[in-house]
Formats: C-alpha cells, sequence, structure tokens
C-alpha cells in the first residue's frame, strides 16, 4: 500500500482521537539476554504506554500495539511511526509502501499507519521523548544506578508502575492530568475489534514430524509468568508456550 508523503503535514497538530506515536528502545538486560521496550504516546491526551518485550519482530509489534489500545479504550485515527521494515517494506519515488501485514492491522483495528518522512524520526517527538523517559527510569546504568532485575516479570511489573506515574502526574505542557484527558480523548476514539488480529497471538506451524499443530504466541512474556500452559513448542522439546500477548494488563 503506498502512502503520500503530504500526510505527515499535520501530524503535530494535537486533535483528539487522532494520533498515537510509537517507537522502541533497548531495555535491560535479564539474564545476559537483550529486552526492548515498545513506548506508545497518544498526542493530545499526552498518556503513555510502556510494554517490555523480548524482541521487535512484526507479530510482537502487532501484539504490543493491540495491547495498548486495549489500554487506552480504543483506535485513533492514525498510528505514527518511523520507516522500520516491520512497517515500510521499501519507498518508490518517495512514497512508502506499507508491509502488507501492517496494513490488515489498520484496517483491523480502524486506524491508518503512517510513518516520518525518512531520514526524520524526530517528527514523532512525543514517542521519542517517552523512550528518553524510560530508559532513564527503568534502565539500570552505572549513572543511574538503578538495580539489575531478577526476572522479565518484575520489569513489567515496574514499567506498569511508570505508566500509572507518569499518566497521573500533571503535564508540563496542557497543566493537566495525562489520565484525565484520557477520559475526554477515549470519546473520540474508534471503538475496538473483541478480538486481536490473529498475528498478534502468534504462529500456526507443524510440531516436528508428528500431525500436532500449536499455536506459537509472541515472545511478550517471562516464559515462567502465569500466561503458560502446558503443549508443545514448535521447534523445541515438549514444554510451555503463552497464553495470548493481548492479555498484559
Amino acid at each position: 500500500m503506498a502512502e503520500h508523503s503530504e500526510e505527515y503535514a499535520d501530524t503535530w497538530i494535537p486533535e483528539p482521537g487522532r494520533w498515537l506515536q510509537f517507537d522502541w528502545g533497548e531495555g535491560p538486560r535479564i539474564g545476559g539476554r537483550r529486552t526492548w521496550l515498545f513506548c506508545a504516546w497518544l498526542s493530545w491526551s499526552r498518556f503513555r504506554v510502556v510494554i517490555p518485550v523480548w524482541d521487535c519482530t512484526l507479530g510482537t509489534l502487532v501484539a504490543c500495539l493491540d495491547t495498548t489500545l486495549r489500554r487506552i479504550g480504543g483506535a485513533p485515527t492514525y498510528v505514527l511511526t518511523d520507516n522500520a521494515k516491520t512497517v515500510t517494506v521499501e519507498h518508490i519515488a518517495g512514497i512508502p509502501v506499507r508491509h502488507p501485514q501492517m496494513v490488515a492491522a489498520g484496517r483491523h483495528y480502524g486506524c491508518r499507519v503512517a510513518s516520518c518522512v525518512p531520514y526524520d524520526p524526530e517528527s514523532k517527538g512525543g514517542a521519542e521523548a517517552t523512550v528518553r523517559s524510560a530508559k532513564a527510569d527503568l534502565v539500570p546504568t552505572g549513572a543511574n544506578l538503578l538495580p539489575a532485575y531478577d526476572s522479565f516479570a518484575e520489569l513489567a511489573d515496574t514499567c506498569r508502575t511508570w505508566c500509572e506515574q507518569v499518566n497521573s502526574r500533571r503535564h508540563r505542557a496542557t497543566g493537566q492530568i495525562p489520565a484525565d484527558r484520557l477520559d475526554v480523548e477515549r470519546t473520540t476514539l474508534h471503538v475496538l475489534p473483541s478480538e486481536p488480529l490473529a498475528l498478534a497471538l502468534g504462529e500456526e506451524r507443524l510440531v516436528g514430524s508428528g500431525s500436532h499443530d500449536q499455536l506459537q504466541l509472541g515472545a511478550l512474556l517471562d516464559p515462567a509468568g502465569p500466561y503458560r500452559r502446558e503443549g508443545v513448542v514448535p521447534g523445541r522439546r515438549r514444554g510451555a508456550f503463552h497464553r495470548r500477548p493481548h492479555q498484559l494488563r
């Protein structure tokens, strides 16, 4: 799907229910394994959502979007991000060509996926600022002296607490509390479908040489977390696989 760059021109007019921005930031390592922070910012209300994940794959991205939209209570008209390959597969004569799965996601949730002008990611400044703030407050460094996380579940809980705190503080630009503004903006958001897009739930594959097909769900949760049940994980020994990522609180 091709889209003209002119559509970005009014990105920063903060109309209720119009724009959601998102971006990725590198999270802390847990047990030596890298994590990522999915950071979203609802432009009018300044409401923020930060979700830790193990990877930035397309399935994980759609699951994060599903979780974010359900957390804010609806879908805006546009979802703005940069030109990652999970969103934009190429540019032809300066026109972005969307990944077909992202086009399907936009159609499913009732919003249109837009992207920044190439080489100008700062045009989604709210998401960029959310990434910077989240990394400063959530990722341990030698400067902030934060303790390391013992588990993914601990990181997820800390991210949720951080979101509650920043969304309950009066915003410097608006002079209002983002959570209160969200109550207003929610009335302008599109109603969400009752079920997530299938891509957010995982990928169906043949397990080994047997006849069993199972869903390999997006790696959003701690393997030892509450959304597990016994089964067969594709490509691995018998073990456990995740429940629906959109059930993240």
